[in-house]
């Protein structure tokens, strides 16, 4: 079964109003692909604190209430997606972060990809293009 790595851009297309996410039927296929048992989703223990985080702004800032944010981590919660510490992928993703300029955050998620020989999806263009070609990753918006 093919691996796919996830980050946060790209669960919170799954979980806030569509209208207001694009590329969000491009999330949602990943996720039904992954129901459909056609991949697995891998993710690092980051992911979890980003997307509470996401959730969290996003009823701080009234795009849905705390019930519907909170149903929504559940919801998410539920997928039950394998999750490798950090701690883990803590060298390869500062080597990652020194030679691309990026975040250690989304180092994270490139580190795993390639330890789990994963491609790994973001809704992040600006990720994507610093790093297409040197690391496996796609951008939702080309999918």
């Amino acid at each position: 079964m093919n691996k796919a790595v996830v980050d946060a851009s790209v669960a919170a297309k799954w979980l806030l109003p569509p209208t207001d996410e694009p590329f969000a039927d491009r999330a949602h296929h990943l996720l039904v692909r992954y129901a459909n048992q056609e991949i697995q989703i891998v993710v690092p223990d980051l992911f979890w604190a980003e997307i509470g985080n996401v959730l969290w702004k996003a009823a701080r800032s009234g795009r849905c209430s705390a019930a519907e944010a909170t149903t929504a981590l559940q919801s998410v919660k539920a997928q039950n997606f394998p999750t490798v510490p950090s701690a883990s992928l803590l060298d390869s993703a500062f080597e990652i972060a020194c030679s691309s300029g990026r975040t250690l955050y989304d180092s994270l998620y490139i580190a795993l990809a390639e330890v789990s020989q994963a491609e790994f999806f973001t809704a992040n263009e600006k990720l994507a293009n610093a790093v297409a070609g040197r690391y496996p990753i796609k951008w939702l918006g080309v999918l």
